[in-house]
């Protein structure tokens, strides 16, 4: 397994080589504030390449580096990971995205929607329409996640061990069937709020297919792409590759934290497929170049071209933008001119966005600031790593944009 390096002069793949270390100059800066612990940015156009930098502590209080073999938690990239599972069961027949999610997982039959209340006693009705597979893989299920502080049912999946993990008795099984016990938000197809659906997608998968996620993701999609580093768990003889874990104080500096630093460290009761695996830039970036290449890799075709095309158009209710219809915020990053696909951000009209960026990106992030996108058009793909939650404590993603495109000059 060759170790990741720059492939390419920036030149000749349309850069201009001085303003492409805008971008180390300003995150050095993060780090050397004490904003970051640590980052690693690797930007790459027509499968090559061009820029890869680390900088700062993988571990502070150790003082090992951020190295480009170092692993570390990806959190809700995991997401596109798990839709991409999905989607690769659905071309071959083993639902339609129009199926009930009950079909799958029973307890999910029979929804309630909140209607008011206190968490300890909401008022109730049932949900006019059933929750569809298509609901899961855009966001539009009526599932929420406990840490967003936002609504009543927010409150119920906290009092339920639902805030930054899950009850410790529990199996995804078990998870699933604790949230399909919850009330929904708002009718399934309705609005748009980040949460768990991911995670009963998973779920979704495993019954499909009568594998564990991680077997699937080890047989179907890790191994095919070489991705010999992701998965839920770091092995033992590999935990000093991990990075430490670290929360924003009130100033905005890292912190560490080993209670959350934990997940990774051992093999999860709970395969969580919106947030559970660690990875290596390599790895991910394997995954990108996968993502660009229309479904293929050296060779290895995991999901059809036209299947993925399709996975990153935006899918929310009549073609809204996420300002439109989202409850909520999920992230630092602006919700105007930006769909959701099956799985992905879509940037449908980069203007409105008020971001460099094109039309057709798609991307997602993670909890502790890491972040990603593919560019068709510029064929051209992105990925930051580090370790800080939450990911809305510095505008790292949209700073990213910007540093990135305007480097571009053919």
């Amino acid at each position: 397994m060759s170790p990741l390096h720059v492939e390419a002069e920036p030149a000749e793949l349309g850069f201009d080589a001085a303003r492409l270390k805008r971008i180390d100059r300003h995150f050095t800066r993060y780090v050397d504030e004490e904003k970051l612990p640590g980052y690693l940015v690797l930007v790459a156009r027509r499968g090559k390449i061009v820029h890869l930098a680390t900088q700062g502590r993988r571990d502070v209080e150790a003082g090992l580096p951020v190295e480009t073999d170092t692993l570390f938690r990806i959190y809700s990239m995991t997401k596109p990971i798990t839709s991409l599972a999905a989607m690769m069961l659905y071309e071959e027949g083993a639902f339609e995205l129009t199926d009930p999610v009950s079909a799958f997982i029973p307890s999910f039959a029979d929804q309630q929607v909140y209607l008011g209340g206190p968490a300890r006693k909401p008022e109730t009705r049932p949900a006019t329409a059933p929750m569809l597979i298509w609901h899961l893989l855009t966001h539009t299920s009526g599932l929420t996640y406990g840490f967003h502080n936002l609504h009543p049912v927010d409150q119920m999946y906290r009092d339920g061990g639902f805030e930054w993990g899950s009850p410790p008795a529990l199996d995804l099984e078990g998870c699933c069937d604790e949230w399909a016990s919850m009330p929904l938000l708002f009718d399934p197809g309705q609005a748009w709020n980040y949460g768990v659906s991911t995670d009963v997608l998973g779920r979704v998968v495993e019954v499909a297919s009568g594998q564990s996620l991680d077997e699937f993701f080890r047989t179907r999609i890790l191994e095919p792409l070489g991705m010999h580093d992701t998965g839920f768990s770091v092995p033992e003889s590999e935990a000093e590759r991990l990075a430490a874990l670290y929360t924003a104080d009130a100033a905005g500096r890292p912190v560490r934290n080993d209670r959350f630093g934990r997940v990774g460290s051992t093999p999860p009761r709970v395969l969580a497929g919106g947030q559970g695996l660690v990875s290596t830039a390599r790895d991910y970036h394997r995954f990108q170049q996968m993502l660009l290449r229309g479904g293929e890799l050296d060779g290895a075709r995991v999901i059809g071209s036209r299947t993925l095309r399709y996975m990153t158009r935006n899918h929310l209710p009549g073609g809204v933008d996420l300002e439109s219809i989202a409850l909520g915020s999920f992230s630092e990053v602006a919700n105007a001119g930006k769909g959701f696909g099956l799985g992905f951000a879509v940037i449908d009209d980069p203007a409105a966005a008020k971001v460099l960026s094109s039309a057709g990106e798609f991307s997602w992030g993670g909890a502790a600031s890491t972040a990603f996108w593919v560019d068709p058009a510029e064929e051209l793909t992105v990925l930051f790593l580090t370790q800080l939650l939450p990911s809305s404590t510095h505008p790292i993603r949209p700073q990213l944009h910007q540093l990135v495109y305007q480097a571009l000059v053919d």
